[in-house]
């Protein structure tokens, strides 16, 4: 099972993108990265392995940024390895992707993709994906969230995915189907978390919103969050309150969370 995490707000995205991937690691994977934007500077790092080996690789070097993304992969495209970790770029190099899920179509847009000139680095379904997005985006001339939504209609299979653009550091996209994807509304004015599940989320707030099949969120750091449906219909989007503690979330001294239970 992979997992998802995502921030945006004025604290240092690193550190929070690192906790929510620990707290996620009782869903089993062979890969970590990050992908943060600061300023105008896209950094990725990622790797085979655990989220201890991706804090030693990202050690000396940049990691940080205000708007992060981060993402454990357990492999269905592609071995584990470094190059098929998460997140994925696009050719131009402005777009980072994370996704769970599967994309069934994927072998003939990556054909279409190759035709047009598009250089793949990976295996994996996820790394078309971003391609469709950034071709699309450049062709249409669009803003991320409408090119995640064209891109989408064309996409057969499950996904929960964030996307992050260079060019725009004040914005993350997200969607899915059929593939939870829960947001986290900060305490901080214009502070969003983004994650597979509430357990990377509740020690920073307990105000999210249940992203539904179809939806499309467009989180801005000044204008907030927008819900659309892949009909490009407006949404409201509706905050629960989350009852979990965090003490509930914690192994309480047990090597494992089957140990705890037991």
């Amino acid at each position: 099972m992979c997992g998802i995490v995502g921030y945006l707000g004025s604290k240092q995205a690193y550190p929070i993108l690192i906790s929510g991937l620990r707290r996620l690691e009782y869903r089993g994977y062979d890969s970590a990265g990050v992908a943060l934007i600061d300023g105008d500077v896209l950094r990725i790092h990622k790797c085979q392995g655990k989220v201890s080996d991706l804090e030693a690789h990202v050690n000396g070097h940049p990691a940080t940024g205000t708007l992060g993304i981060g993402h454990t992969r357990w492999a269905t495209h592609g071995p584990p390895n470094d190059v098929n970790a998460h997140p994925h770029q696009a050719t131009s190099g402005d777009l980072a992707l994370i996704h769970n899920g599967i994309i069934e179509n994927y072998a003939p847009i990556k054909e279409e993709l190759l035709q047009r000139g598009h250089v793949f680095r990976s295996d994996t379904d996820t790394e078309v994906l971003v391609h469709l997005i950034d071709d699309i985006q450049r062709a249409e001339g669009v803003e991320l969230g409408e090119a995640v939504r064209l891109a989408l209609t064309n996409v057969v299979g499950a996904y929960a995915i964030v996307v992050i653009d260079r060019k725009d550091p004040d914005t993350m996209v997200a969607a899915r189907r059929s593939s939870p994807l829960v947001i986290g509304i900060g305490e901080s004015e214009g502070e969003y978390f983004l994650a597979s599940d509430a357990t990377p989320i509740v020690e920073h707030t307990r105000n999210v919103v249940y992203m539904e099949d179809g939806e499309i969120a467009i989180i801005n750091r000044r204008s907030g969050l927008r819900l659309r449906t892949m009909k490009n219909q407006e949404k409201t989007p509706f905050i629960h309150e989350l009852e979990m503690h965090l003490e509930a979330l914690e192994k309480g001294g047990y090597d494992h969370f089957m140990l705890r239970e037991i």
